[in-house]
């Protein structure tokens, strides 16, 4: 005979338990759950802002504008003598360059213009190489619009409507958020 009893669990305790545990479980799982997605941000907006830097790049190293003399010049367009600037439809679309249409037209773009309303997502971005970078960007879109800057816009100027034209990079990533970059090309 023994001198104490001995007791264990029994299957309702032991079932009572586990339920308790999945309980708990999924209460942390739901918590912590929304901030892995939140993790991944920070490294989306990284990449977004190289991708917007190196895009407002591209821009800014063309010309002013489809008339802007390509081997220098002491007039630029717009001036007495000199062609006159490309004008901005009413829509605020900017006229198609000959010869600068179709499925590689970025790569005749000449002029900061050549590339308002152009968009991309990450399957169609390549470097400067042409070598397909669609696994860096995956699921990312990228648009750009220009437009002459509004007179006063930059601060303290007193510049014609046709002398800068502000360039808008917009990146959004995969888990939506958007980035906006934008940079002004002067007639000069």
């Amino acid at each position: 005979m023994l001198a104490g009893s001995q007791r264990g669990f029994n299957l309702i305790e032991l079932i009572t338990g586990i339920v308790v545990l999945a309980i708990a479980l999924s209460l942390v799982t739901a918590v912590l759950g929304p901030l892995y997605l939140k993790t991944t941000d920070p490294w989306h907006q990284v990449r977004a802002t190289e991708l917007g830097q190196s895009m407002l790049n591209d821009i800014m190293a063309r010309a002013f504008d489809e008339q802007s003399p390509r081997s220098g010049s002491m007039l630029r367009c717009g001036e007495s003598g000199a062609p006159a600037c490309t004008v901005q439809n009413t829509d605020g679309s900017w006229p198609v360059d000959p010869g600068e249409g179709g499925a590689d037209s970025r790569l005749r773009f000449d002029d900061v213009d050549d590339f308002h309303n152009f968009t991309a997502n990450g399957s169609l971005l390549t470097n400067i190489r042409a070598e397909d970078l669609a696994d860096v960007y995956r699921n990312y879109q990228l648009r750009v619009s220009v437009s002459y800057a509004a007179a006063g816009e930059i601060a303290g100027s007193s510049l014609a409507g046709d002398q800068l034209k502000r360039i808008t990079v917009s990146i959004s990533t995969p888990t939506g958020n958007e980035l906006q970059f934008s940079a002004y090309k002067g007639n000069w």
